[in-house]
Formats: structure tokens, C-alpha cells, sequence
């Protein structure tokens, strides 16, 4: 049984800057396109930075030149979070199992396998 455990999220300022870790466990290969959404109050959830098996890196628009997504080993995943603003505001959301290639990454109905999410919350 796979689970993934997010951790590393709080409370900043804006411009300020956090890291989320992603930890997987009971797996027994490389889980496919895995990274990380995000759900705001209010609204859907939305993708915003994934990594396909062959390193290849998916992002939003709205998070380019300010959040990194690495992956750390085998399975764990990690997403810095620089420049952030109160439009981050979320609670983000580590999933994994995806397209072999996160071929239509953005749909989150794509992903096997997801955590419990941790919350974010840039202050103005």
C-alpha cells in the first residue's frame, strides 16, 4: 500500500519561502509522474508542479521562476517555494501514480495515490 506524507508547510510573509517534502512509502518501483497540487478555499484543485519518470518537469505558469520541484532518492519529492504570495495560499497536496510521461498532468483524477495534504499561508 503506497502513502505519501507531506510535511514543511506554515505560515510566511509574502516574499518569504518554505519547502514541502513529499516522503513515499510501501513502494516497490518508481511511481510515475509524481508532484505536487494545490486547493484553495473556494476553488478546484489545481497542478502545480510534477516530475515524469524521465525527470522531465511540469509546472503552472504561475509558479515558473519561483518554485522548484527535485526529487530526493528514489521516491521522495520535494517543492521549494521562493517569492511566495498570498495568492499561494493553499493547502498543497503530494500525488504520485500518474501518466508514465504526466502526459494531461494537470487532471488530478490521473494520480493513484495522494496524501493528506499540508497547508500554506502567505500573509499580505
Amino acid at each position: 500500500q503506497v502513502q505519501l506524507v507531506e510535511s514543511g508547510g506554515g505560515s510566511v510573509q509574502t516574499g518569504g519561502s518554505l519547502r514541502l517534502s513529499c516522503a513515499a512509502s510501501g513502494v516497490s518501483e518508481g511511481l510515475y509522474c509524481m508532484g505536487w497540487f494545490r486547493q484553495a478555499p473556494g476553488k478546484e484543485r489545481e497542478g502545480v508542479a510534477v516530475m515524469a519518470i524521465n525527470r522531465e518537469v511540469f509546472d503552472d505558469d504561475s509558479v515558473k521562476g519561483r518554485f522548484i520541484i527535485s526529487l530526493e532518492g528514489l521516491n521522495n519529492m520535494s517543492l521549494q517555494m521562493d517569492s511566495l504570495k498570498p495568492d499561494d495560499t493553499a493547502m498543497y497536496y503530494c500525488a504520485a501514480g500518474g501518466d508514465y510521461w504526466c502526459r494531461n498532468w494537470r487532471a488530478s483524477s490521473k494520480y493513484k495515490y495522494w496524501g493528506q495534504g499540508t497547508q500554506v499561508t502567505v500573509d499580505s
